[in-house]
């Protein structure tokens, strides 16, 4: 029985523990290195009178959809009653989701967010010390997730880090391996597993929980999302911060068969996606055609700063997804500079596998070529510290 908290304490034991001042942390938790999100809102904030390019979170380039804004002017005009709750399970959002995914609404669950889609799967599979395979590197909220749980990560590395890494990950697998995290394509390298890849994964090891994360979805143009009435044992997650640019109303989903999504729903707080976000998404999914056209904007930009940097000189890497990857020999230096042009990037350097890389986000074509006229200054100002 738990000792009765008394002023007059009666044991050395008990005098020591009150004399605590604060609350112990999870063990689990106290291992666990933050995710550290740099920001550059802070720098760019600094300089209103420039026009910033912020490239260093992979956000859309460019505002959502005029019809994600039309619709919020419309929601508050019309005098919606802010002091209720969100719908739980909102029926206009849900038809277009199903509409857009091909998939039943019952394999279907919104999140705030997909890394709140993450954390849900987490939080409903994992005990402590279960055993979770990530291939390496990748990115890594997700590994915090997981790691509140009291999971054993197993860093799956390939001596190739920019090509597929299956034969390593099936050997990783065993019976007491709980769940698999799989970034497809991957931040950061740009990774992309084909669909029979996965579909051995999953069938090598149907007890496990196979995660897809599809953030990148709309600029791979390749996804999983057809077998989840197929395989019991996969997840795949999506976003509506990338593509469809509204990172900042935080609303994502998860796709799964019906049987797991029920699981899922247990430890999902139904209110979690506020009543902006669903309306936003709505609205976004409504106008695909402005979608698509970012998309092939953004599949040109990526080509032409690529044939750009290589001109130059410089290692630079395409990637599916909607950034390129630049290889430099100071990536501080590099950041820095780029920073005096007002073009913010992400130092991927101290990432295991990614000495000297950078990751820069894509956008349209004529703000690509905008930042190639300030990436010209910068390597003119020193290219010894960049060419390879």
């Amino acid at each position: 029985m738990s000792a009765i908290l008394h002023p007059v304490l009666s044991t050395a034991a008990e005098r020591a523990r009150r004399e605590r001042t604060v609350p112990e942390v999870n063990e689990a938790v106290k291992s666990i290195k933050p995710y550290v999100a740099t920001s550059s809102l802070d720098k760019i904030a600094q300089r209103p009178e420039d026009v910033a390019y912020k490239l260093d979170w992979n956000e859309s380039t460019i505002a959502p959809s005029p019809r994600v804004r039309e619709a919020l002017a419309g929601l508050l005009a019309g005098g919606h009653p802010l002091n209720w709750y969100p719908e739980q399970r909102n029926q206009k959002l849900m038809s277009a989701l199903s509409a857009y995914t091909g998939l039943d609404a019952e394999s279907i669950l919104v999140t705030n967010g997909s890394d709140d889609a993450l954390e849900l799967v987490c939080k409903t599979f994992l005990n402590n010390d279960d055993e979770v395979i990530v291939p390496s590197p990748t990115y890594t909220h997700f590994l915090v997730f997981a790691g509140a749980m009291g999971a054993k990560l197993i860093r799956v590395y390939n001596d190739e880090p920019m090509s597929p890494n299956l034969k390593m990950i099936l050997q990783a697998l065993t019976y007491d391996s709980k769940l698999l995290y799989l970034v497809n394509p991957n931040n950061p390298t740009g990774v992309m597993y084909t669909e029979e890849q996965i579909r051995l994964i999953l069938e090598t090891a149907p007890h496990t929980v196979v995660i897809v994360d599809e953030a990148y979805y709309e600029f791979a143009g390749t996804s999983m999302a057809h077998l989840v009435n197929e395989y019991e044992n996969l997840v795949v997650t999506r976003t509506f911060s990338k593509s469809f640019g509204i990172a900042g109303l935080r609303i994502g989903y998860l796709l799964a068969s019906p049987r797991l999504v029920v699981e899922l729903t247990r430890l999902h707080n139904p209110k979690s996606v506020n009543l902006f976000a669903q309306v936003a998404a709505e609205a976004a999914l409504s106008d695909l055609e402005y979608l698509h056209r970012y998309v092939d904007q953004v599949t040109q930009s990526k080509r032409i700063l690529v044939d750009f940097l290589r001109s130059r000189g410089v290692h630079a890497l395409e990637t599916p997804a909607n950034y390129v990857l630049v290889r430099v020999h100071d990536t501080r230096r590099f950041c820095q500079l780029l920073e005096d042009e007002n073009v913010y990037v992400r130092d991927r350097n101290e990432i295991p596998q990614m000495k000297g890389f950078i990751r820069m986000s894509v956008g349209t074509v004529e703000q690509t070529h905008e930042i190639i006229a300030r990436m010209e200054r910068v390597l003119d100002r020193d290219f010894s510290l960049y060419a390879i």
